[in-house]
């Protein structure tokens, strides 16, 4: 069947691509940042880290309402805008010999928040450009353009650094999001009148998202299951960090290599996932592919050393990748097919917002974990508590999806 996605996803696509290449670029800047320019500590680094991700979650919480009553495109244009001001606003503060930890809290709060509005409309956006083996085909686009970041955008973020200063990506990250803008402002297919309450806003519309992820059997199984995978995958990257860099020994190259390498696996999987739907369906590959990355973080904990330790973490990373990107592929086009549309961005603003809490959680508890039972106890603990999380999938084929009530609703041009 040949899928036609059109020229205004081709512009919603090239948004992404300039804004993701751009993230990936500054992945670290601002613990760099905190680091070289701040002289901060450790605990200021993780401050840092945590209370970004925490904040921006916090002040997100009542903007996927918002944004479900409100065209999309330009809340999308907005989010963008916003993160080119907030990143804008560190180099002059850099120049100026001004640049405060403070400063870079704020921004990282205002960015965070930004990335969930951003996603919660994009994921509405998308499906009013595409839909049936289309989206399938426009999620594979994504989920290839984010890996091939994943893998070229970190290193050549060093590079970049090294060459021309701390401020360097993180004033090439402002820019794409300025030029992911004009590329959204050029879009030209018409946006559905959202639909708006009846009543004013109410304090029980925070809680919508959740409602309907829990009211549908299915997307409440994989949405338990997701936030919990993808918290223990990213609560270990700092102990698989002090293994490699210190216990082990790699040099940085090494270690920027085993991790940049296996990033390509994510090409593969996004193929392998639409070629694969046609054949199986989603529901059937879902559980399945739940399954299979779910069987691949344990074996860190049993990392040599030398060579071998390196081709151990890349030959490990690489079939999880394949894994992941597989399963996140399929995820985001069931995921968008099984909301009813006027639920989407509560949906997508509850599911991210639920995420971030969660990896914020368990990166900060998976610490006093690793000072307890060591750096190879907190990664096989993790891993194994991953080789239980399909466990939160069981009674996935007799599941009844039932679509939560109706709120009442109507159209305005407003």
């Amino acid at each position: 069947m040949k899928l036609v996605l059109g020229k205004d996803f081709g512009r919603l696509w090239l948004a992404f691509a300039v804004s993701t290449a751009g993230s990936y670029l500054a992945l670290d800047a601002f613990s760099i940042i905190a680091v070289r320019v701040l002289h901060t500590t450790a605990a200021q680094v993780s401050l840092l880290a945590g209370a970004g991700l925490a904040a921006g979650a916090l002040i997100a919480l009542p903007l996927g309402p918002w944004v479900e009553f409100r065209r999309k495109r330009p809340v999308l244009v907005a989010m963008d805008l916003v993160r080119f001001v907030a990143l804008a606003t560190l180099l002059p503060a850099y120049l100026l010999d001004a640049l405060t930890f403070p400063q870079l809290v704020v921004v990282s709060v205002l960015v965070s928040a930004a990335n969930i509005t951003f996603t919660a409309a994009s994921g509405a956006y998308l499906k009013s450009l595409a839909s049936g083996p289309d989206l399938l085909a426009a999620n594979g686009r994504f989920e290839t353009t984010q890996w091939t970041a994943t893998a070229i955008g970190p290193p050549a973020g060093g590079a970049a650094i090294g060459l021309f200063g701390p401020l360097t990506t993180v004033v090439l990250d402002a820019v794409s999001y300025l030029l992911s803008a004009l590329s959204l402002s050029t879009i030209r297919t018409a946006e559905r009148i959202p639909a708006v309450r009846s009543a004013g806003f109410r304090a029980a519309d925070l809680a919508e998202g959740w409602r309907y992820l829990f009211q549908h059997a299915r997307l409440r199984m994989l949405f338990l299951n997701g936030c919990l995978v993808n918290g223990l995958i990213m609560a270990t990257t700092p102990l698989l960090a002090v293994l490699l860099l210190g216990e082990l020994g790699f040099p940085t190259w090494e270690y920027g290599l085993a991790f940049g390498v296996p990033c390509l696996g994510g090409l593969l999987g996004s193929q392998l996932a639409r070629r694969l739907v046609p054949r199986y369906g989603r529901v059937r590959l879902l559980p399945v592919l739940a399954t299979a990355r779910a069987c691949w973080s344990v074996l860190l904990a049993f990392v040599p050393a030398g060579f071998a330790g390196l081709t151990w973490v890349m030959a490990v990373e690489f079939g999880l990748i394949v894994c992941a990107a597989m399963y996140s592929t399929v995820l985001a086009t069931y995921r968008l097919e099984e909301t009813d549309d006027r639920y989407v961005s509560r949906v997508l603003s509850a599911w991210r917002i639920s995420s971030t809490a969660t990896t914020a959680g368990l990166t900060l508890l998976w610490g006093l974990v690793a000072a307890w039972l060591g750096t190879r106890g907190g990664l096989g603990l993790a891993g194994a508590l991953m080789l239980a999380t399909p466990l939160l999938l069981l009674g996935w084929n007799r599941a009844r999806n039932e679509t939560p009530s109706a709120e009442p609703v109507r159209s305005t041009d407003s």
